[in-house]
């Protein structure tokens, strides 16, 4: 339990405690600040800490960044002493990445932000080669990237927390979903200056029978025509067919993403897959005839799995040689079955299946170029992406680095507005529930088009 003086800085301090899974202590905290001086003192087991900075303060946003900083730290070193250090140390948000891009731009070494936080030199190296694979991909400031939900899919995984159902449960409503997907991709047109990508995800649409996906691909083609790049998040390999890559193909589609999560059948089975590790290799060999590039995700610690078993499934998906592999590590968030029957996960064990994905993607000449971090995710790890050279998704930089405006159609689809002169963003989210979304429908165009046509 926290007891704080700033309500404020409540929503910070707590992404540090859960990170030490230390959300059933007590804290006491203490926040001030006079004459350029940041003041936090915590109480915690009995034991008095008192950590003052005195730092420039040149604005109100200023300010507002450096008490987060200085809270979260603070709280950092009083847990650490007790509990070791984090990989990230005393960073909590999801986007180290962004963080290092703004001291940048600031004239500052983003390391020395990072060392004064607690991150490892390991980690530091990661955010400073990503930034570097950045540089040479097509994504950037400037334009627009659409994002379309498609939240349907075969079945639940044990591990997932998104809205998604199995599409037997909600059969009811794909046809009114799909309709109003077509009139939202249709009305978002006037609010598209420059389209970098289109990025359909899910859920599983391939989940969805040709002549339906076909509907969302012949929207997307009558409002927009070519597209430079396209990237259909197809899924799990029990829903694919050579009808639905075809038809990908012939609308543009230019990647296709496989998502086995692991390649050993027993863990397939314990996460609710309805697939084996070998119809993954089928799938991924029926794109690879279409001349997609695939991206492979991977999940580091899922159900009982070793070490070795995880190697295997990194071993595997290099010997296909798909464009990009993604290595997620497993958050168990309210909302996934996975987190009510998880008594204890292996955090050493899940630390070294992402140093050894590092190890052996490094190896074969993958590049990483993208990350995020969540909260509730196992040992305080992270999201990547790694690609081949030339072969990053610039729809998942420019969605992670907030590069771009994002506008997303869908169910719990949230779209994004960048005010880069204000250094601010501005979001819009439609709502989660599927039936809500379809009777909400106009007013949600209605929303979105004064977030992007005003101010």
């Amino acid at each position: 339990m926290l007891n704080t003086n700033s309500e404020y800085l409540r929503p910070e301090i707590m992404d540090v405690i859960r990170a030490f899974g230390a959300e059933d202590e007590e804290f006491t905290h203490y926040f001030s600040f006079g004459s350029g001086k940041f003041h936090n003192a915590v109480e915690y087991l009995g034991e008095f800490y008192d950590f003052v900075e005195e730092t420039e303060v040149e604005d109100d946003l200023a300010f507002k960044r450096l008490a987060k900083r200085t809270a979260k730290l603070a709280f950092y070193k009083v847990l650490s002493k007790t509990k070791g250090s984090l990989p990230w140390g005393a960073l909590t948000g999801i986007r180290p990445t962004k963080l290092a891009y703004a001291e940048i731009e600031a004239g500052r070494d983003f390391k020395l932000l990072f060392k004064q936080m607690d991150v490892s030199e390991r980690n530091a190296s990661l955010v400073e080669s990503i930034i570097e694979t950045q540089k040479q991909s097509p994504s950037g400031a400037g334009g627009q990237d659409l994002f379309i939900s498609i939240p349907f899919c075969p079945t639940k995984c044990e591990y997932c927390s998104f809205i998604t159902a199995p599409i037997t449960a909600t059969s009811k409503y794909l046809e009114s979903y799909i309709d109003c997907l077509v009139r939202e991709i249709t009305s978002v047109k006037p609010l598209v200056k420059k389209l970098n990508s289109v990025y359909i995800g899910g859920g599983t649409p391939f989940v969805l029978e040709p002549a339906q996906l076909e509907k969302i691909y012949a929207a997307v083609a009558n409002t927009f025509g070519e597209i430079p790049e396209y990237t259909v998040e197809a899924g799990r390999p029990d829903v694919f067919t050579d009808e639905k890559l075809s038809l990908s193909k012939t609308y543009g589609v230019t990647r296709i993403c496989v998502n086995p999560q692991s390649f050993s059948d027993s863990t397939l089975r314990a996460i609710g897959r309805k697939h084996t590790a070998a119809q993954t290799v089928q799938a991924y060999e029926s794109a690879q005839k279409y001349g997609f590039d695939i991206n492979v995700d991977l999940i580091a610690g899922l159900a009982d799995e070793s070490v070795s078993d995880f190697e295997n499934s990194v071993e595997t998906a290099i010997s296909l040689q798909p464009a990009n592999i993604t290595v997620h590590t497993l958050s168990l968030k309210s909302g996934a079955k996975l987190k009510e029957n998880v008594k204890r996960l292996n955090v050493t064990g899940i630390n070294d299946m992402v140093m050894l994905s590092r190890e052996k993607l490094t190896a074969a000449q993958y590049l990483p170029y993208y990350m995020y971090r969540q909260k509730y995710q196992a040992g305080g790890l992270e999201n990547v992406g790694w690609c081949k050279a030339g072969k990053a998704c610039a729809y998942n930089i420019n969605v992670m680095e907030e590069f771009t405006d994002n506008i997303a159609v869908g169910a719990n689809a949230i779209s994004k507005r960048l005010f880069g002169a204000e250094n601010r963003i501005e979001r819009y989210a439609s709502p989660k529930d599927i039936p809500t979304y379809i009777n909400k429908l106009d007013k949600i165009i209605s929303e979105r088009n004064k977030l992007f046509l005003e101010n």
